[in-house]
């Protein structure tokens, strides 16, 4: 069975699963249990945050540190250790080449990708692969029985 995984949402299942989405400068983390055939993806269109949450507010799968923190729950409910996973990240595409960033800034599309890598370094996660940058959205499956994740690269639109 496949998800198909908007903006802002996370999923944990088990190799029955096919998890799907499309990304431009959102970012997109898979993490894989290879001996347990269990996996998570998350699709994240900001790295954190950019004001402190309140209080008993609840994590929001639209940033990434939170909505590693909500995968890793999830694995935690399965009794998979994440330290144990392997991931792999992508996105993080330009979707606007033509235009440059105010003030010199990296593109959003960046600085979400290095925030995956930074998250996952933070928590001891080996990234084994990725497929960052560049101009474009991306189709991505992640396939949870082989780990395998395909990814499809479309340049945006000239017009």
């Amino acid at each position: 069975m496949d998800i198909f995984l908007q903006p802002g949402e996370w999923f944990v299942g088990d190799a029955t699963l096919r998890l799907r989405t499309m990304l431009g400068s959102c970012v997109a983390i898979t993490l894989w249990h290879p001996k347990r055939q269990v996996g998570a993806m998350c699709h994240f269109l900001l790295g954190e945050r950019r004001r402190i949450a309140r209080g008993g507010e609840e994590l929001d799968g639209r940033y990434g540190d939170e909505a590693l923190a909500l995968m890793v729950q999830g694995l935690r409910r399965e009794r998979v250790p994440a330290a144990e996973c392997e991931a792999k990240i992508f996105g993080g595409g330009n979707m606007f080449p033509s235009r440059t960033a105010k003030g010199g800034a990296h593109p959003i599309g960046m600085q979400n990708g290095h925030a995956a890598r930074e998250m996952l370094a933070g928590m001891g996660i080996p990234v084994r692969r990725e497929h960052l940058f560049g101009d474009g959205h991306r189709q991505v499956i992640f396939d949870i029985a082989s780990g395998s994740v395909w990814v499809r690269q479309i340049p945006p639109s000239v017009s």
